[in-house]
C-alpha cells in the first residue's frame, strides 16, 4: 500500500510539474487556441502589412509558447530574431497594459511603431491607441514591468499615471 501511495504521489507531482510551464507561459504571453496571439503569424504584420492566420504546419516555440506562421520562411525569420517580431507586452492589448491590465487582442487592431508590433483589443481601442500612441506606449511599458508576471484575472485595479 505504501509503494502504491508513493507511486501515485510521484505521478501527481510529475503531472503537476508538466502543467506548470503552460500556466506560466500564459501569464506573460497572450495565448488563445493553444497558440501565441491566437495563432496569428506575427511576421506577416511586418512582411505583408496585415494579419495572416498561421498554420499548424509551420510552428516554433519561443518562451515555451507555440507560435504559428503562414509559411516556413516566416517561421525561419521569427526563429532568427524573435524579439524583432514578437508583439510588445506579450501580445496583450497595448492600451490595456497602459491602464494596468492584460486584455485579449484581435488580429485586426494593430500598428507597428519604431519597428515594434503593438496589438489591441478592438478597432475602437485601436483608434484610442492611435490618438495617443506615444503616451500609451510610455505608460504600457512602465506598467508591463509591474503586471508582466501576474495573471490577467489578478489585475483588478487600474494603474493611473
Amino acid at each position: 500500500m505504501t509503494l502504491l501511495k508513493s507511486v501515485s504521489a510521484a505521478m501527481i507531482l510529475a503531472a503537476s510539474c508538466l502543467a506548470l510551464p503552460a500556466q506560466a507561459d500564459e501569464i506573460t504571453t497572450f495565448v488563445k487556441n493553444d497558440a501565441a496571439i491566437g495563432g496569428t503569424d506575427p511576421v506577416a504584420y511586418f512582411t505583408q502589412g496585415k494579419p495572416v492566420k498561421g498554420s499548424d504546419e509551420f510552428t516554433a516555440v519561443y518562451d515555451d509558447v507555440t507560435w504559428k506562421f503562414s509559411s516556413a520562411e516566416n517561421r525561419d525569420k521569427f526563429q532568427a530574431d524573435p524579439v524583432k517580431y514578437a508583439p510588445q507586452y506579450g501580445g496583450f492589448c497595448a492600451f490595456g497594459a497602459s491602464k494596468g491590465f492584460k486584455v485579449p487582442v484581435i488580429p485586426d487592431a494593430w500598428k507597428i511603431v519604431d519597428g515594434k508590433l503593438y496589438l489591441n483589443n478592438s478597432k475602437s481601442v485601436q483608434a484610442r491607441f492611435e490618438a495617443d500612441t506615444k503616451g500609451i506606449i510610455h505608460d504600457a511599458t512602465l506598467n508591463w514591468e509591474i503586471i508582466k508576471d501576474k495573471k490577467p484575472e489578478d489585475l483588478k485595479e487600474p494603474i493611473i499615471r
